[in-house]
């Protein structure tokens, strides 16, 4: 065998690594631009990966078609899984067992706090109130900045979760003074069934259902739950779907289809774009995205732009340039959106809800909390304009 010495070693060693990487280096991990790095990473099925029997949080799902061989047709979002039996969905919550299609997370989230409603964020939604939030694992994007991967790049029995059915739910509501119960933190649509219980349940005792979401779902099922919802935020990821490939595993138009039904059936909803570098900071794409929005939804939901923070996959990005966000924010405002935000921006002016009309201070925030309110129920006080939103 032929020796070498340490020196040798070593530039053996960094020569290989250097060779090794050109497979791996077209991906933006380490602030690369968007035009490199795989052309879509959407999730795929996982053969095989069901387990051997349901357990008790599980529950037939209501949207799927039978087909050939016991195989099943997922219809509750775009990704439109083919399962056959012993297979789990992209999400990682959805199986086929024995031909029929289940979820693996009703009754058991892996998340349930109390937050305040701005934490959603919902600034024109019973602002000062609190929500009851509750998440399972799972999702159906594979977001490469997702800030909760932990929880929703998860299977449910790789996380600590609690038991939590429907009527627990809407009693821990009660319990905590929470005028809405919010389905959020992972990607909401994942648990259907059990956020469509539980919003009934709590649509009786007078509490408002919130849904914090991607908006990657089919129609039919978001009529559905649009029957019992009183207001969402979603998470608009840009206005490119080659970055929507890229960045999350999913497609633009289903999410702006989305945000069309919501408008038609009268849902207060408020639209959140994280402005990752790189990727969706582009200013001709904000004002092709709010140029969207003024003709098919127009001026008046709320627009959050929000800070990006180094996370998951995307570490080793730069936070968003506060600046950025500033001409974002002035950018959509000179394009005619009413209600411009930003989001993960401590004592900035774009907390704060301004009158449309007068330009007048009408809430003051200061992080979550409010130090003024100068509404007079739904109108400014100072020129009696009507404030879009859900106020009382």
């Amino acid at each position: 065998m032929k020796r070498i010495n340490r020196r040798h070693f070593l530039c053996s060693g960094a020569m290989f690594f250097c060779s090794a990487m050109p497979s791996y280096a077209s991906w933006s991990f380490n602030g690369g631009d968007a035009g490199s790095g795989p052309a879509d990473i959407r999730g795929k099925v996982f053969k095989g990966d069901a387990p051997k029997k349901i357990w008790k949080w599980s529950c037939e799902g209501r949207y799927y078609k039978r087909i050939l061989n016991d195989k099943t047709v997922c219809g509750l979002c775009p990704n439109k899984c083919v399962l056959s039996p012993g297979d789990r969905a992209v999400c990682r919550g959805r199986i086929n067992a024995g031909g029929k299609l289940y979820s693996l997370v009703y009754g058991n989230p892996c998340a349930a706090n109390v937050d305040p409603i701005e934490k959603k964020p919902l600034f024109h939604f019973k602002p000062g109130t609190s929500a009851f939030s509750i998440a399972t694992t799972g999702c159906n994007f594979r977001c490469l900045n997702c800030q909760n991967w932990e929880i929703s790049q998860a299977k449910p029995h790789e996380v600590r979760h609690t038991e939590l059915f429907p009527p627990d739910v809407v009693r821990a509501a009660v319990r905590s003074k929470s005028s809405s119960v919010a389905y959020t933190y992972s990607e909401a649509t994942v648990f259907f069934e059990y956020m469509m219980d539980t919003a009934r349940l709590a649509k009786e005792k007078g509490i408002s259902n919130l849904w914090i979401s991607n908006g990657y779902i089919n129609k039919e099922p978001l009529l559905e739950l649009c029957s019992v919802l009183d207001g969402a935020n979603v998470n608009l990821k840009s206005f490119s779907d080659d970055i929507y490939r890229k960045l999350n595993g999913g497609r633009l138009e289903p999410v702006l289809n989305t945000f069309k039904t919501l408008h038609e059936r009268n849902v207060h909803f408020e639209i959140t774009n994280l402005v990752v570098p790189g990727y969706v900071d582009d200013e001709e794409m904000v004002k092709k995205m709010c140029g969207w929005i003024l003709k098919n939804l127009g001026p008046d939901y709320p627009l959050h732009f929000s800070r990006f923070a180094p996370k998951y996959k995307l570490d080793r990005l730069p936070f968003t340039p506060v600046s950025t966000l500033t001409r974002f924010r002035k950018l959509a405002m000179k394009e005619g959106i009413h209600y411009v935000y930003l989001g993960n921006v401590s004592n900035h002016e774009g907390n704060h809800t301004y009158c449309h009309k007068c330009g007048k201070i009408l809430i003051e925030r200061k992080g979550y909390f409010i130090n003024r309110d100068n509404l007079e129920g739904d109108s400014c006080r100072f020129c009696k304009t009507v404030i879009p939103g859900v106020w009382s």
